[in-house]
């Protein structure tokens, strides 16, 4: 099997981004700029009083592992589908991208093809509400190990945690890449996450994660404290690497006792922030993989992170190593 600079594990999700107002996030009792679950009824229901929607192929780490090859990175992507048209139009996305994708679909009869409906207000933010469908039910039996072990660097999606065939999943994937002599890096992926699992999370960065990545309400979530700069302190005191993104207050570096702080890339307008996390990570992971300083890939996250908020959706527009190459950056 060909070598990968990443392999990602997460839910398979297909986004429909909508634009409302913050009336409408009122009425249907949506937390802006949050992300929750919701179960088929809920999901059919906001469905039909959005408005006009947009379907790309999302989900937090596949759109991490495109971003990965937008930057000429050989990435792979691990997550279930259902046999249905929303999961054809995943597998679809996820391939033309250029990205490895080989898990099979699931039975017909089984829970469909998660989706996200995004409701992004005119500020640019984003209001997610998930119906993770059959994603979860991803288990240890599909963990590719020849995938696993092809890889430099096994990226892991927090949100995996929510059921225990998933967290099974992770666990053995975690395993397998230690085994091998390959890295570990998580995504927190929300906060609210964090609160679910803290304990869970805090054992697993301790014990298993080489590189973390997380935003400020996350980071702050996990170490239960209102100042950044303390939940900074235990991060770099318990882990090997974490990268935190503070949005327009770009991001912080920690790696044994160094602290780099990267400054945001301008954008003329913020479109829509959906994935600005999922691409720092991209170009993060992209250059550590490849050998690159720690300022450079953090340059690197900064530009994917400027160019997805810049239109609808969480998935390149352009080729980031065409623009990186522009800004002297590879």
């Amino acid at each position: 099997m060909k070598e990968h600079d990443v392999v990602g594990i997460g839910n398979a999700i297909v986004d429909i981004i909508g634009r409302c107002d913050d009336a409408f996030l009122a009425k249907h009792a949506c937390v802006k700029g949050s992300m929750q679950l919701v179960d088929e009824p809920a999901m059919l229901a906001l469905y039909d009083s959005m408005g006009p929607g947009t379907e790309i192929s999302g989900g937090s780490v596949a759109n991490t592992m495109a971003g990965v090859a937008s930057f000429g990175g050989k990435s792979a992507f691990i997550g279930k589908t259902a046999s249905d048209q929303v999961g054809a139009i995943f597998g679809h996305d996820i391939r033309a991208a250029g990205v490895t994708f080989t898990t099979k679909p699931a039975p017909s009869g089984s829970a469909p093809t998660g989706r996200c409906l995004i409701f992004v207000t005119p500020d640019g933010q984003r209001t997610m509400n998930t119906f993770l469908g059959v994603s979860p039910e991803l288990d240890h039996g599909e963990v590719d190990e020849a995938l696993i072990k092809s890889a430099k660097i096994v990226y892991l999606e927090g949100y995996l945690f929510d059921r225990p065939e998933a967290k099974a999943a992770f666990r053995q994937a975690a395993a397998i890449a230690a085994k091998a002599g390959r890295q570990v890096a998580l995504s927190l992926s929300d906060s609210f996450c964090v609160d679910r699992h803290r304990a869970e999370f805090l054992s697993l960065i301790k014990d298993s994660v080489d590189i973390l990545f997380a935003n400020e309400a996350e980071i702050t979530a996990l170490y239960e404290t209102g100042s950044f700069d303390e939940a900074a302190r235990k991060a770099q005191a318990d882990t090997k690497l974490a990268a935190l993104t503070r949005s327009e207050k770009g991001s912080v570096i920690l790696s044994a006792g160094r602290t780099i702080e990267i400054p945001c890339m301008p954008v003329s307008k913020v479109v829509d922030t959906t994935g600005a996390g999922d691409l720092y990570a991209a170009g993060f992971l992209f250059g550590v993989s490849n050998g690159l300083d720690l300022g450079k890939a953090g340059k690197l996250g900064s530009l994917a992170a400027a160019e997805i908020i810049s239109h609808i959706g969480a998935r390149p527009e352009v080729k980031l190593a065409d623009l990186a190459k522009q800004k002297g950056l590879l």
